[in-house]
């Protein structure tokens, strides 16, 4: 641990502008799964007339098969960015406080990929692969 060279105010500065990064993330997830819908239902479908709901094309099928295979890892980018930026303040906190071996086991947990729960996951698919 007596490798350690770092400034809490440092720390914070950088910490607070991944934050800024993170909120940019946030708002571009929850608007990924509306632009693509958006998209999905401008695409239209090759077909007779009909009536009633339209029906979904081949280019809208292929959008929701997109969304459901890249929706747990567009959500892992800011759940990854929140857990290394919340480790790096607590093991700063830590070191600063003279707890060396606490603030080194936070720096090692803040390292582990964090689990991404989506609704419909089963008990063995769940978090990010």
């Amino acid at each position: 641990m007596s490798g350690w060279d770092i400034t809490p105010s440092g720390v914070e500065f950088v910490t607070s502008l991944v934050g800024d990064a993170i909120d940019d993330i946030d708002t571009g997830v929850k608007s990924y799964g509306k632009n693509v819908e958006s998209a999905a239902t401008a695409a239209g479908t090759i077909s007779e007339p009909y009536c009633g709901a339209p029906r979904t094309g081949p280019v809208g099928a292929a959008l929701a098969l997109f969304i459901e295979k890249t929706t747990r890892e567009a959500l892992f980018i800011g759940a990854r960015a929140a857990k290394s930026v919340n480790g790096a303040r607590e093991a700063t906190a830590l070191y600063v406080a003279g707890h060396h071996c606490m603030a080194a086991d936070a720096q090692h947990k803040a390292l582990a990929a964090p689990k991404i729960d989506l609704p419909g996951d089963d008990k063995r698919g769940g978090g990010h692969k």
